[in-house]
């Protein structure tokens, strides 16, 4: 059960301290992308993703979206801001993950995996070895497969 803990659980991006993550070492940033920075299906960031990406990318972190969402959704969405992708990921999928680590040069404990799924993003980050941070969706719009994962991750909270 420790594999679906997030190491930290934040109510936006904007609670998460880059720069202290940076003083600990943190190098590098696996971003999801579905309802962590842009809504379901959509080509824009939201404006705190836009403000949280600057951020990381000023702070010279090694930023890379590692989605589920279609290659060429992911692709056009990474080229606009100059980072690293992979897409569809197949999370929670260790071999992701780890394609991730190596093409950003970095071992999982230098790098932040954020997103809004425990048994994708949290499950896929923590098998790893990264600092998982998960976020809550920015839209209540999802996947159809994914609105039955939020209800297995309600029944897992509860349980706890």
């Amino acid at each position: 059960m420790n594999f679906l803990t997030p190491a930290l659980a934040v109510k936006s991006l904007n609670e998460i301290n880059l720069k202290k993550y940076w003083e600990t070492g943190k190098r590098g940033i696996i971003l999801d992308l579905d309802n962590t920075i842009t809504p379901w299906n959509e080509m824009e960031l939201s404006q705190d993703a836009r403000s949280f990406l600057a951020e990381a990318l000023g702070l010279k972190y090694k930023v890379f979206l590692l989605s589920n969402a279609k290659r060429k959704r992911t692709e056009m969405i990474a080229h606009k801001y100059a980072i690293s992708y992979l897409a569809p990921a197949l999370k929670p999928r260790k071999t992701a993950f780890l394609k991730a680590l190596a093409l950003m040069g970095l071992k999982g404990e230098q790098v932040l995996v954020i997103g809004d799924q425990i048994f994708t993003d949290i499950l896929g980050g923590n098998r790893v070895g990264c600092y998982t941070i998960l976020v809550p969706p920015i839209s209540p719009r999802e996947f159809i497969g994914t609105k039955f994962f939020r209800l297995l991750e309600t029944l897992f909270r509860r349980s706890r």
